[in-house]
């Protein structure tokens, strides 16, 4: 159950939110404070949120999405994650939001949405652990059919958990975990598809998605945090891989994925996606993993099944 709501007149403005929190860091540097040890009590909500047509479009033609009036899932986390930023933005969020590590993600749409209908969107945090590198949580964000003439708001057809670390930090009281889980070696299938990713993919990416982070958008930005080159938005690259899993995969779905290594652009990507059917030819999944042709290293993998 999601906490008590404080409702927003709108969604957040990303570019003010980095801002915010660049300055936030910066505070927290000088005065070797942070927010403390637990996660607001409070969740993030605006009502009646809509979907831009030429956005949509715009997206649909870069991630490889069929064109239709339906939301692509991805679309609607880029719909949301401003909320939940807002909630990583707070005065009381105990971890710092610039620098947060996207280690894994979990979708379930339930019915489609509509690009022409308002929209519901909650967003909060939980779960706030210990990892072998530092602190990790989860952003939950819930989306609803808006509620019209005072009646209750649609049940949630689109519900998304971001999992993230804040690597190198470790709070007091939260625990790491005593064994470490070492990951199973990796050979490369031969690929289905092969995507050529510009190093301007991340400003592409960034121009739909309003997601305007600094690692995706330019050598020199991405060196001023501490990378070596700009990296794809991890949210790009799993989107990417829906939309090549297709059509099969209906209204009803459950989407995961689990990144591993960042993309530095330009760079090439091999992807592999092996669907499961059964005997009579329903569709029962698909998975995908992804990796550099060049190094043979894993940048992310998932998968796609049916909500029963």
């Amino acid at each position: 159950m999601s906490p008590a709501p404080v409702l927003l007149a709108e969604m957040p403005s990303l570019s003010k939110l980095y801002v915010n929190a660049a300055a936030s860091a910066a505070r927290r540097r000088l005065l070797g404070a942070h927010g403390g040890t637990a996660l607001p009590a409070e969740s993030h909500e605006v009502r009646g949120v809509r979907a831009g047509v030429d956005n949509l479009t715009a997206y649909q033609h870069l991630i490889g999405e069929t064109a239709s009036d339906i939301l692509p899932a991805g679309f609607i986390h880029a719909l949301a994650f401003p909320l939940a930023m807002s909630v990583m933005n707070r005065d009381d969020f105990p971890l710092p939001l610039l620098g947060m590590i996207h280690l894994e993600n979990t979708v379930e749409q339930s019915a489609p949405v509509l690009f022409t209908e308002p929209l519901d969107i909650r967003a909060w945090a939980e779960n706030l652990r210990g990892h072998r590198a530092g602190t990790q949580l989860d952003l939950v964000a819930e989306v609803r059919g808006a509620a019209e003439d005072g009646n209750a708001a649609d049940t949630v057809r689109w519900r998304g958990v971001s999992t993230y670390l804040a690597k190198g930090v470790f709070l007091p009281g939260i625990d790491k975990p005593s064994t470490a889980q070492t990951p199973a070696a990796f050979t490369a299938p031969d690929p289905t598809a092969l995507w050529q990713l510009g190093v301007d993919t991340g400003r592409a990416y960034a121009a739909v998605s309003g997601d305007f982070n600094p690692i995706h958008l330019s050598v020199l930005s991405a060196k001023a945090l501490g990378m070596r080159r700009s990296i794809a938005h991890g949210m790009y690259l799993a989107s990417r891989a829906l939309a090549d899993v297709g059509a099969a995969k209906g209204d009803a779905f459950r989407w995961d994925v689990r990144f591993e290594a960042p993309v530095f652009l330009p760079a090439r990507v091999a992807l592999d996606i092996s669907t499961t059917q059964a005997e009579e030819g329903t569709w029962l999944g698909s998975e995908y993993v992804a990796w550099s042709p060049r190094s043979g290293r894993k940048h992310f993998s998932g998968s796609v099944t049916p909500l029963s």
